[in-house]
């Protein structure tokens, strides 16, 4: 049995309170969902300013009896007296709630750096000093910068190449002051490209796997940034989930004021990326061959490649990735075709 399978047998036999901010968006939502179906009890804050309401709404559905351990707030992580507030008797934090995107930070640092560093200073001096001992929280591969070296080792970061990068390095570097100052046992983990069900496909700044199966379903055309030779480390939502659950629970003192990669450990190209969208879709919908991409400039602030080193989490959090990019786009193209066509 591995670690995951003894901390959710242990989940089952001593319930904790977990608070999930960003709880309406795609992470935060797959995360109460995993919770509240191991018997945990899960307070959730969102501002619904890039999370949706019919998230939660599936979320508690599917869950059955097990909704009626949810409570929910609505309001903002850089609201203090909010965050006092939802902290109350919390015994974990898994703090989801930013504005990601790296175009957006690019168009709007200001709006960026208020929720993704403000609202995370908030939140985390509320936990402080509600008593909460366990604070993990989501930071980004975006803050390996221009480092070239592959794969990305926690320790060894480059030049920061947008705004949103820098708003989580700063995380991090608050997420180490509070360890070593305050005690607080905080986890970072730098998310590689996360994909899975609940991720939206609509906006301006809609990750690409979730745009491109969307447009595909639709049949609209589908724009590759570059050459198509940009590489990342796709990762599916349930190894982020199962990295989230060893973070909140880990007994190991060494782990505390660090941050992990969260990713599969694997790497695609964005070709390679689409052919294998277009191998999975065909099975479903084989009028979708007739769809080329269609290339453009590179994305400014984009770094050229990604691969993660998942040594740290696997040897300090015991985390052991479950999903491969296949088997993760299996589960998320079935997803993406009841929630796209089926409606």
């Amino acid at each position: 049995m591995n670690q995951f399978e003894k901390t959710k047998e242990s989940l089952l036999k001593e319930p904790r309170t977990w608070l999930v901010s960003g709880c309406a968006g795609f992470i935060g939502s797959n995360l109460i969902e995993f919770l509240l179906q191991h018997g945990q009890k899960v307070v959730g804050i969102d501002n619904f300013s890039t999370g949706h309401q019919y998230n939660i709404d599936d979320v508690l559905e599917k869950v059955g009896g097990m909704a009626a351990n949810f409570r929910f707030y609505e309001g903002d992580v850089t609201d203090y007296a909010k965050c006092m507030e939802v902290c109350e008797g919390v015994d974990i934090v898994l703090h989801q709630a930013a504005l990601g995107s790296v175009p957006r930070s690019i168009g709007d640092p200001i709006s960026s750096n208020h929720s993704n560093v403000t609202g995370f200073l908030t939140l985390m001096t509320a936990a402080k000093e509600c008593g909460v001992k366990r604070f993990v929280y989501a930071s980004s591969s975006s803050v390996y910068g221009d480092s070239a070296e592959l794969p990305k080792v926690e320790e060894r970061t480059g030049r920061l190449l947008s705004p949103y990068a820098v708003t989580k390095m700063t995380n991090e570097l608050y997420g180490g002051v509070f360890a070593r100052t305050y005690g607080m046992e905080t986890v970072g983990l730098r998310y590689f490209n996360v994909f899975g069900r609940r991720q939206d496909p609509n906006g301006a700044y809609a990750a690409v796997i979730p745009k491109w199966i969307a447009s595909l379903l639709s049949g609209e055309s589908v724009y590759i940034n570059g050459d198509g030779e940009t590489s990342r480390d796709f990762t599916y939502i349930d190894n982020v989930i199962q990295l989230n659950v060893l973070a909140g629970t880990t007994a190991n003192p060494e782990a505390f004021g660090e941050a992990f990669n969260g990713a599969v450990g694997g790497r695609n190209t964005l070709n390679e990326l689409y052919g294998l969208i277009m191998e999975k879709l065909q099975g479903e919908m084989p009028e979708v061959s007739r769809i080329e991409p269609i290339y453009r400039d590179f994305r400014a602030g984009d770094i050229r490649h990604s691969n993660a080193d998942i040594t740290k989490a696997r040897t300090l959090l015991g985390y052991e990735p479950t999903h491969s990019i296949e088997q993760g786009m299996n589960e998320s193209i079935r997803w993406y075709i009841d929630d796209i066509v089926a409606k």
